[in-house]
């Protein structure tokens, strides 16, 4: 295991749950939960994991956290201006949000890491 590694939060389970699992989780349980709450969870959780990878990018340098932290920090601004009326998404809003959550940070951890997982 490589210095980089070390510090890396993605190579221990706490560091996994604490960083990205208790945010997920959070916004999972609170898909039923009506506006505004279910809004500022998601936000909360989105600046949570965004936080996260920036860190988790100075610590250790890991490719995709220098993408998906920005990516997390605007996708809390796009559910914010979803959740308060500012952006019209539909009836579907917060399944496309999720679904661009979701696929969005597994296609940036995805081509930024083919050269590698550090810088």
């Amino acid at each position: 295991m490589g210095p980089t590694e070390k510090s890396d939060f993605l190579s221990t389970l706490p560091g996994v749950l604490i960083g990205w699992g208790l945010p997920i989780a959070a916004m999972l349980l609170a898909i039923g939960v009506p506006h505004p709450v279910k809004t500022w969870v998601w936000v909360g959780a989105l600046i949570w994991m965004g936080a996260a990878c920036l860190w988790n990018a100075r610590r250790c340098k890991r490719r995709h956290c220098f993408w998906t932290g920005p990516f997390f920090l605007v996708m809390a601004l796009a559910v914010l201006a979803y959740g308060f009326g500012f952006v019209d998404l539909g009836d579907q809003g917060w399944k496309w949000l999720g679904a661009l959550i979701g696929i969005g940070a597994w296609a940036i951890a995805a081509i930024t890491e083919r050269e590698g997982r550090y810088r």
